[in-house]
């Protein structure tokens, strides 16, 4: 825990100097809801999730994992208060089904509902038009299979819808989308420890592959919901016979194109984000534009490179059970300034009694702002029943 506060205050001054000289770039795509960690478990281990044990809570972070699980049957509830500090009414709740068809295949369901809470809306003179509840939900079903000893993939259907205007305003209409995951998993044992049982994995996922959505119905123009590539190992240890150690890492990726570089309306830097699915996919790789304009016109900025490397977002987690029966966790999430400055340590425990589990999660925010994060400071929950 410590290693990660001063790692998290060395990062943040690094991006304090940088912040000098490079103007932020910030990726945004419609539907950022299906992006936010639902489970307390790896919203506890700085968002990681791709490459650990495999539990109902997989769908967001791999699906594959679905084959490993230990149990026939598991169902969970998460539930996650959204800017607290603010609002009292925001929240995203979770529920997740999981079961074993046979030892090599397993099926998944999950839905994930986020409530804006209660909004006046009004006109342009400042008139009330009335209150309203804008909310979003996504509804997947997954299908995960072993396809060797150690390796397992899986794929996932997903469909979104975002009303979120409430049907208030000329041309406005419902947002929804029709995505989709593919990832694999690998898990095996390893003998890297004299005297220690272990564990090493790996996972892939590619998330939200999926059409553009649209708030207004007299608009041409769309945007990208959060196709997002997930990547990462894992290594988990068994002390001995009543302690285990998980170490994770989790690399992710917006497979959205990147903003360019304008100048009398014309692209200077970058490439054009006006561009398919399948393009800005491939395009998101490559297309950043490095360089952007200060106010006073001068040229700023470390090239395109640079840029493409700061689109890479890092979580580390660490996970310490005893018995089985409790568990503390820890993590480091990083997001560079240039892309949104997004860095935290996250703490977590779990506790687990015959067939029930209980997690919870804490966030702190260590890029030196107040209120920089919708989750700071608040306490994330999760119910699990395995069968």
């Amino acid at each position: 825990m410590a290693v990660m506060v001063v790692l998290g205050a060395k990062t943040y001054a690094q991006n304090q100097i940088l912040g000098q000289s490079l103007n932020p770039n910030v990726i945004t795509t419609a539907v950022p809801f299906v992006s936010i960690s639902p489970d307390a478990r790896g919203g506890a281990m700085g968002d990681c999730g791709v490459a650990s044990e495999a539990d109902v809570y997989s769908m967001h972070y791999n699906p594959a994992k679905y084959s490993f699980l230990k149990q026939n049957m598991s169902v969970g509830l998460g539930y996650s208060p959204w800017l607290r500090n603010l609002v009292p009414d925001m929240n995203l709740a979770y529920l997740a089904f999981a079961t074993k068809l046979d030892s090599e295949s397993a099926l998944a369901a999950t839905l994930r509902y986020f409530s804006c809470g209660e909004i006046t809306f009004r006109d342009n003179e400042g008139n009330s038009l009335g209150d309203y509840k804008p909310n979003e939900w996504a509804l997947d079903v997954a299908y995960s299979r072993m396809l060797t000893e150690y390796l397992s993939g899986a794929v996932a259907g997903r469909f979104i819808y975002s009303n979120l205007t409430q049907g208030q305003g000329e041309g406005s209409t419902v947002g929804w989308s029709v995505a989709a995951d593919v990832a694999v998993y690998y898990k095996r044992p390893v003998e890297w420890f004299r005297d220690m049982d272990a564990d090493f994995s790996w996972g892939v996922s590619i998330n939200n592959i999926g059409s553009k959505v649209s708030y207004n119905n007299t608009s041409v123009e769309k945007d990208f919901i959060p196709t997002t590539l997930r990547f990462g190992p894992s290594l988990r240890m068994d002390i001995d016979e009543y302690n285990s150690l998980a170490f994770m890492v989790d690399v992710t990726k917006l497979l959205v194109p990147t903003p360019p570089t304008y100048r009398n309306d014309s692209i200077i830097y970058g490439m054009s984000d006006d561009v398919s699915v399948p393009v800005g996919m491939i395009q998101s790789f490559y297309d950043a534009p490095g360089y952007s304009f200060n106010d006073q016109g001068e040229r700023v900025g470390k090239g395109p490179f640079y840029e493409e490397l700061c689109e890479y977002n890092i979580g580390v987690g660490a996970e310490y059970w005893y018995n089985n029966v409790f568990a503390v966790r820890a993590g480091y999430f990083n997001e560079t300034a240039l892309k949104g400055n997004r860095k935290y340590v996250t703490l977590g425990a779990a506790l687990k009694y015959n067939v029930f589990g209980l997690d919870i999660s804490y966030l702190v925010p260590v890029n030196g702002t107040v209120g920089s994060n919708p989750l700071e400071n608040t306490l994330r929950f999760n119910l699990t029943l395995d069968l």
